[in-house]
């Protein structure tokens, strides 16, 4: 992971600035992939639980692509694949970066909410903390 970082992003990677964010997923928070991550020294970005709207991922990149593929019908996994990749690089650069701005005010409106319900950027209901 550090060598692809470092290839990409060498300005990141020589004053070891970047920080892993991915979410809650049992593969990600095993003990297994947080020892391996400590002995790294990789930092990751903690997420409470319950927050899968806090990738971007979730509140940005999937509905961007099932507006792109709404109505359509595919033939097998593959065409799927297919139209998901020419989906992916149908969206302009541009918008990765915006969504990261998105992001941004999404974790702050979070915060804000203090777990309560709140609307998100597409008027889903979100609420990140048990009651």
């Amino acid at each position: 992971m550090g060598e692809k970082i470092r290839r990409k992003r060498p300005e990141l990677f020589a004053n070891n600035s970047w920080i892993l964010h991915h979410d809650n997923a049992p593969a990600h928070t095993a003990l297994y992939v947080r020892e391996f991550l400590a002995t790294k020294q990789i930092t990751v970005l903690e997420l409470p639980a319950y927050s899968p709207d806090l990738a971007p991922s979730g509140f940005y990149l999937f509905p961007m692509i099932k507006e792109i593929l709404k109505g359509r019908n595919f033939d097998d996994i593959d065409d799927i694949r297919n139209n998901t990749t020419a989906a992916l690089k149908a969206i302009p650069q541009n918008h990765f970066q915006n969504s990261f701005e998105g992001w941004t005010r999404h974790w702050y409106r979070c915060i804000a909410s203090q777990g309560e319900y709140f609307e998100d950027d597409h008027g889903r209901y979100v609420a990140l903390l048990p009651r």
